[in-house]
């Protein structure tokens, strides 16, 4: 062990770096993945890592949350297994549940050539079954949050004896949580010729003794991004699943008023698609991206310039030093996970003081990477809700009447038709107004001119008895009379009960944190949150659709099914002011 660091400084390029992943020194079967997934060129904090760690070196990497360091170690790490090891040869980890699974995904896509990796995600809230099933049968890569690592270490069900590499990510997240007992536990139980990785915002006092600590010799590197954005840009964002982001997109087109448009796609085969879909719907689009040869992009581009294409669909390195002065908006189809690729993306817009518009698409998995980015840039986002069929409506009359006022103007072809219309009218009897409107129709085609109205969403509180009777949000009507409720929820918001409560030593952050990741929630979705001895009580919206609901009953929190329904104030609900207070749990995720 020693108490100085070797130290890599490394400023973020405004261009792209001249290496390729390749030039690191990964295998063939990592490249083939990255190709898969559209990465062409390594971030810097990747390019800065990735060397060292391949060379089995103990890195200290200080970068931003969003800067791309998961695969700065995910890569070497995939790169180096022994499959025929059964026990765990890395562990990851990580503050919460929600970068634990983003890991464990990142993981997957970077071993997808390869054959029979195994990845567990270890996270509380979800049941210890499907985790020991998976140990039992062997496994790579353990990715997981300190508190439930310590829990299979008590209970001897996680081997790390022939761990050889060991990953401290947004270790300073991880210690301002409470972990830091629970980190240093872990790292004293692991074999001392493993490898380190620690990956931190910042460097405390706390970091700095655990890497003098626990590394060997490791390198420090520094990674300063760029991550200013320009004022004149109006950065929104949109929170929308995977499956409706295409219809989003078209409503967008529909309402925004836009001059230019690139579309930010994460792979090749992601822009083509778009770029196919939106031709489809009528839209002059192209897409560029690794594979477009320099010809063909200069053409596409300088289409895009005179405005013979409005719409260009394009990956982050395709799209590098473009300047059009037409590009009014700029929108992430996907929205990237390193905050580089975002300042650079946006910035194609805005460009020389005029005013642009960014709107980023993000699943609800996704809102993490919306804050990430607020805190490199220290700028908030908006969040915007999808246009409505109103909207959409009111826009296409608008452009209709454009085109009515348009065609007006031509004087010589309105008499002409004037004429025909008139010989119409005189020979079938038709009113003048009804001929206009069939010819609207002519010129309409099949695709109608208005969308139709989206239908009501179900409020499950007004629904009649009978069609509840047998669900499990049903009154507990077994000819109890129900307590009066201590607390009226506010306008809205419903009261649902969940099964579990003190004794199953739950706290309201883990409720808050299993139900926001498994129902899409945000934090304005949740009220009061009262926690009895066997069950709890939540604040949530009235109007949850049925599959949120169903998704939310089949939750686990600390290993137990939460049982989500309606709370009626029946039989087992009791007023438990003067329970003794239950003793303080031991901090777990």
């Amino acid at each position: 062990m020693t108490e100085t660091a070797e130290t890599t400084e490394t400023d973020a390029p405004a261009e792209p770096t001249p290496l390729t992943f390749a030039d690191l020194g990964l295998g063939d079967a990592v490249l083939k993945a990255l190709r898969d997934v559209g990465y062409e060129t390594p971030s810097a904090i990747q390019a800065a890592t990735i060397p060292p760690l391949i060379a089995r070196r103990d890195v200290v990497g200080l970068a931003q949350t969003g800067t791309g360091k998961t695969a700065a170690f995910a890569l070497p790490i995939i790169d180096r297994l022994d499959l025929s090891q059964k026990n765990p040869q890395a562990l990851v980890l990580a503050p919460t549940r929600e970068l634990a699974l983003q890991v464990c995904e990142a993981f997957e896509k970077y071993a997808s050539h390869l054959k029979g990796v195994h990845i567990l995600p270890v996270y509380g809230g979800q049941g210890y079954g499907v985790q020991l099933s998976a140990l039992r049968r062997g496994v790579h890569i353990v990715v997981g949050t300190p508190g439930r690592i310590m829990d299979h270490l008590d209970k001897g069900t996680l081997d790390l004896s022939e761990l050889t590499y060991l990953v401290l990510d947004e270790a300073d997240e991880m210690l301002k949580m409470g972990f830091a007992e629970d980190v240093e536990t872990i790292l004293a139980e692991t074999p001392d010729t493993k490898q380190v990785a620690l990956f931190s915002a910042t460097m405390p006092a706390q970091i700095r003794r655990m890497s003098q600590q626990y590394l060997h010799d490791p390198e420090e590197i520094t990674v300063k991004t760029k991550t200013t954005t320009s004022a004149t840009i109006s950065q929104r964002y949109l929170i929308v699943s995977f499956q409706q982001k295409m219809d989003a997109l078209t409503r967008i087109l529909e309402v925004e008023n836009f001059d230019g448009m690139i579309v930010f796609g994460r792979t090749k085969s992601v822009t083509e698609e778009i770029a196919e879909k939106l031709r489809a719907r009528g839209y002059s689009a192209a897409a560029i991206n690794g594979d477009v040869a320099q010809v063909q992009r200069e053409r596409t581009v300088n289409q895009l310039k005179s405005g013979k294409l409005d719409i260009l669909v394009a990956t982050d390195v395709a799209a590098r030093g473009l300047d059009v002065e037409r590009i009014s908006h700029v929108v992430n189809f996907d929205i990237p996970t390193d905050t580089e690729s975002y300042v650079h993306r946006i910035g194609r817009t805005g460009r020389a003081g005029r005013t642009g518009d960014a709107i980023s698409f993000v699943t609800p998995r996704e809102r993490g990477l919306v804050r990430a980015i607020e805190r490199a840039t220290r700028q908030e986002l908006t969040e915007m809700q999808l246009p409505s069929v109103d909207e959409v409506n009111v826009t296409r009359l608008s452009r209709f009447d454009d085109g009515i006022t348009a065609a007006l103007a031509e004087t010589e072809r309105i008499d002409r038709f004037r004429d025909i219309v008139a010989h119409y009218v005189r020979n079938h009897d038709v009113p003048e107004v009804d001929v206009a409107a069939a010819l609207a129709v002519v010129a309409q085609g099949e695709t109608p001119l208005l969308l139709e109205p989206e239908p009501e969403r179900p409020r499950y509180e007004s629904r009649d008895r009978d069609d509840r009777r047998g669900s499990r949000f049903d009154r507990d009507d077994r000819g109890d009379r129900p307590e009066r409720r201590q607390r009226t929820p506010r306008e809205g918001m419903a009261t649902y009960r969940i099964a579990v409560g003190k004794r199953h030593r739950v706290e309201p952050r883990q409720i808050v944190g299993a139900l926001a990741n498994e129902g899409g929630l945000r934090r304005d979705d949740f009220g009061a949150i009262q926690i009895r001895p066997d069950f709890s009580l939540v604040e949530l919206p009235a109007d949850l659709p049925r599959g949120t609901l169903d998704r939310l009953s089949d939750t686990r929190i600390s290993g137990r099914l939460i049982e989500l329904r309606l709370d009626t104030g029946g039989p087992g609900r009791r007023r438990d002011d003067g329970d003794r207070p239950a003793r303080k749990p031991r901090h777990r995720d």
